[in-house]
């Protein structure tokens, strides 16, 4: 009942279908798949599948099925990739052999080991092999056959030169831009940039440990206070542990005051301990967020905090997002986009610090003028200008959400934008993604909102 009157306060949604037109009866599930993830949205139900063959994983397969609330019609995604001239599903080679190629090409600690296929027209049968580093972890695909490895490949979500703190940072509340780091001196920022704030949903623990939050790391580098009262300045390493906590736990309040139960409902675990490096990221195959201390320490800025939130907000909507480089350019945007929407409560919008400009705390450490900004989510770029790297590109998707923002609001463009990504395919183009968040508009507000929508994605280029 309550979730009804919140869609029609916000936005009297319609009764049609988000995924291309008229819905229709989706197929039975085909039986080479693997429930992965069942997800609970505002229009919908959603269940997502890894593609199998032969019992075992077909590495980028996907398959998804949206159940829609109102009229129980069902829309199919498949992502199913053709598994061909594969002669065999034994492996030549035994799986020490693997691990033993692996662990001396990878400095890290191995994690896990799983036969697989790698479809295409010519499919082999593999192990991936995914190691723990101190960047996060890595996956190595090895010939099942030949014990040869045929790629590495990052998997972790990174963006870099973050850090937020303070409320958001100490740049943004202060309208200063001549702050700098100094070392991580208290002297460095004046106490009026410190707010005091409520940390809610704490257990009884003493750590900074609950219901939306988890801060991890060596037990005795964690933050404790048996009466929870977490009170530090910069200069001392637990200031970071309270920043991350509060900015996640707040961004999940507000997404569970915007309707959804189901967006990333869980104590996501965050670490602001020993990467020493100057950026941070999120790591599907662990769910943990790792900030780094480099420059300016990125848990200082809450920008930054927002930013790998909104990486680990989509792989809990959609497992395995970003596969291609429009899904990949999509997940940094929305990284910007959501620390921007974060920061409206809190910041004013100005010269010196623009609400546009994200991580303007963090970038002081690596721009030499103000604003500073690590990117902005205001530019003029269209997918005329693109450049194929995820963070450059992403900012032709996060302008078209910059101006969904600006014509809608908040709230609305917040969950219009949240209830699409259910719907988005791991490896999504720009387009796609486009046409399923004017659908997603048109479906929870109506026509004229979501010719709005689609206005913004037309002046990218992207529709």
């Amino acid at each position: 009942m309550r979730l009804r009157r919140l869609v029609a306060v916000a936005c009297c949604a319609s009764a049609v279908s988000l995924f291309g037109g008229v819905a229709q009866a989706a197929p039975e599930t085909p039986a080479d798949l693997q429930l992965v993830a069942t997800r609970d949205s505002l229009l919908a139900k959603h269940y997502w599948y890894a593609q199998t063959f032969e019992g075992k994983p077909v590495l980028g397969g996907y398959y998804a099925k949206h159940v829609d609330k109102r009229t129980r019609k069902e829309t199919v995604q498949d992502g199913r990739i053709k598994v061909e001239g594969l002669a065999s599903t034994t492996p030549s080679v035994a799986t020490e052999r693997a691990d033993a190629t692996v662990d001396q090409q990878v400095a890290g600690d191995r994690a896990a080991t799983e036969l697989s296929v790698l479809p295409g027209a010519q499919s082999k049968l593999v192990y991936a092999v995914v190691s723990r580093t101190d960047r996060g972890s890595v996956r190595t695909i090895v010939d099942a056959a030949s014990g040869e490895v045929i790629k590495t490949e990052d998997i972790v979500k990174r963006a870099e030169g973050t850090g937020k703190v303070f409320s958001p940072n100490p740049v943004a509340s202060l309208q200063d831009a001549t702050l700098t780091d100094q070392d991580d001196a208290d002297a460095a920022v004046p106490k009026r940039a410190y707010k005091s704030v409520r940390l809610s949903d704490l257990d009884t623990s003493g750590y900074l440990t609950g219901k939306y939050a988890k801060v991890v790391g060596p037990t005795n580098e964690l933050a404790f206070a048996k009466n929870r009262r977490f009170e530090y300045t910069r200069s001392d390493d637990r200031f970071e542990q309270v920043m991350a906590y509060h900015g996640i736990t707040d961004a999940q309040r507000y997404i569970q005051r915007l309707g959804f139960r189901d967006v990333n409902n869980e104590a996501q675990d965050v670490t602001t301990i020993g990467f020493e490096e100057d950026q941070s990221y999120y790591d599907p195959s662990t769910d943990q967020i790792t900030f780094g201390t480099g420059g300016v320490d990125d848990a200082e800025d809450a920008e930054i905090i927002w930013h790998e939130l909104g990486h680990a907000i989509q792989d809990a909507q959609v497992p395995n997002f970003g596969q291609s480089l429009d899904g990949g350019s999509i997940g940094e945007a929305f990284g910007d986009w959501w620390a921007m929407i974060m920061s409206v409560p809190v910041q004013k919008d100005s010269a010196a610090a623009p609400l546009a400009c994200i991580g303007d705390w963090d970038a002081v450490s690596y721009t030499e003028e103000a604003p500073h900004c690590l990117r902005r989510v205001d530019t003029d770029l269209t997918v005329a200008d693109r450049e194929g790297e995820v963070h450059f590109d992403g900012q032709i998707w996060s302008r078209a959400l910059f101006d969904v923002y600006q014509a809608l609001g908040r709230d609305e463009s917040a969950r219009i934008v949240l209830e699409a990504q259910f719907s988005y395919t791991p490896d999504t183009t720009f387009a796609q993604a486009a046409e399923t968040t004017v659908a997603t508009a048109k479906a929870l507000c109506g026509d004229r909102v979501a010719a709005k929508v689609k206005a913004a994605f037309v002046a990218r280029g992207i529709l």
